[in-house]
């Protein structure tokens, strides 16, 4: 049987997202029913959600509550081929140049701070 400190050590998805109806933030761990917590700012956010993941695990140790194992992400390579115009191909291949950055990574900022805008 696992203890405390080996759920603790593994690595459960955690959310952050706006809550643009109350103000703050609201920080949730999705493979583990009802652990969700918040705050003002992210940081705190942050800080409550590692404490509130403490309490619930501590808590379904002590009623016997099977615990889920965090989501694997072994049926995800981290790649993807995709076609685009040659126009489109030529902007991303400028402004990563004008960036100083791989048009890799600019595409991976790119995707990532669109997925954010889009989380909640």
């Amino acid at each position: 049987m696992k203890t405390l400190n080996d759920y603790l050590a593994l690595s459960y998805r955690m959310e952050i997202i706006r809550d643009s109806d109350e103000g703050g933030f609201v920080a949730s761990y999705p493979d583990l029913p009802g652990c969700i917590t918040c705050g003002e700012t992210e940081e705190e956010a942050l800080k409550n959600a590692l404490d509130a993941k403490k309490a619930w695990l501590e808590a379904a140790l002590e009623e016997n509550i099977e615990i889920p194992e965090p989501d694997s992400l072994e049926a995800y390579s981290g790649q993807f081929k995709l076609r685009l115009p040659r126009s489109l191909h030529r902007a991303l291949a400028e402004h990563s140049q004008r960036e100083g950055i791989s048009m890799n990574q600019y595409c991976v900022y790119l995707l990532a701070k669109n997925d954010a805008l889009h989380a909640g």
